[in-house]
Formats: C-alpha cells, sequence, structure tokens
C-alpha cells in the first residue's frame, strides 16, 4: 500500500493560519520542525504529526489543510491503517501512528455538522519515530508490523 503527499503545512498557532512548506524537517521523538506541536522537552506527545488523505477531504469537499492536518496524503487507505502501524515519508523518516484525531468544534466552524460528519474520519495522529527531511510528492508507504 502507498501514496504519494500532496501538502505539507505547519501550525503556527492554535487559531493561526497553517502555513503550506514544500518540504518538511522531522526531529526524532519531537515532531516536524517549526510546528507549534514540537516536543523538545524529553516528553513523548502521541499528537507531533497529523496525517489526512485527500480522498476523505474531496468527499466532505474540503481542501487540503482546512482540517489543520500537517500532511496530506493521496492514495493511502487510512481505513486500514491503525495505532502502532508506521508510515514511511520518503524513504526515511518514520511516523508511528498513535491514533485517530478525534474532531473538535473548530471543525463546525468550517461547516456546521462537518464535527460529526467527520467522526473516525479526520485523520491520524502520529509520532515521529525516525526524523529527517521529506518534500511534497514524496512517497509513502504503510507497515502494518506493530511496534
Amino acid at each position: 500500500m502507498s501514496g504519494s503527499i500532496i501538502s505539507m503545512r505547519l501550525c503556527l498557532g492554535s487559531r493561526d493560519p497553517m502555513k503550506e512548506i514544500r518540504e518538511a524537517s522531522f526531529i526524532t521523538g519531537q515532531g516536524m520542525e517549526g510546528d507549534r506541536h514540537l516536543r523538545s522537552d524529553g516528553r513523548r506527545s502521541n499528537r507531533q504529526v497529523l496525517i489526512m488523505d485527500s480522498e476523505t477531504l474531496n468527499h466532505f469537499d474540503l481542501l487540503p489543510g482546512q482540517v489543520r492536518e500537517n500532511i496530506t496524503i493521496k492514495g493511502l487507505d487510512f481505513s486500514s491503517i491503525s495505532a502502532g502501524d508506521k508510515v514511511l515519508l520518503g524513504g526515511e523518516v518514520i511516523l508511528e501512528i498513535t491514533g485517530d484525531c478525534e474532531p473538535c468544534a473548530r471543525m463546525d466552524e468550517i461547516r456546521p455538522g462537518l464535527k460529526d460528519d467527520l467522526d473516525g474520519k479526520r485523520g491520524l495522529l502520529a509520532f515521529v519515530e525516525k526524523g529527517g527531511t521529506v518534500a511534497v510528492g514524496a512517497e509513502v508507504g504503510v507497515d502494518a508490523l506493530k511496534a
């Protein structure tokens, strides 16, 4: 199972617009360089990176980045990915999936009822197991072998 990255963004602040980027640096155990969810205090955070599939966005008539995901991926079946699976970005970066991202009330700011519509479909949260640099267009694969 493989796909590709079609968009990447950094969250600079909780209400700030997402910053679109062409390339991202991932720091082992910390997250994406420049993102507000980066953890440099040595404590593990299961919410370092949010990945989303473009197929779900298209289904709900949403644009990449609109649900505040860091990475938008095309061609990957998110329904077959679960906590503990490894997602390989560009052959270098390894993300460990930590679970589903629960839709928050901010989704209803995009469109009333969207929070409920996205329940179980708002993307996957991940921990950066192995860092590196990845660019838009990079291939994405999944290793379903649990940690």
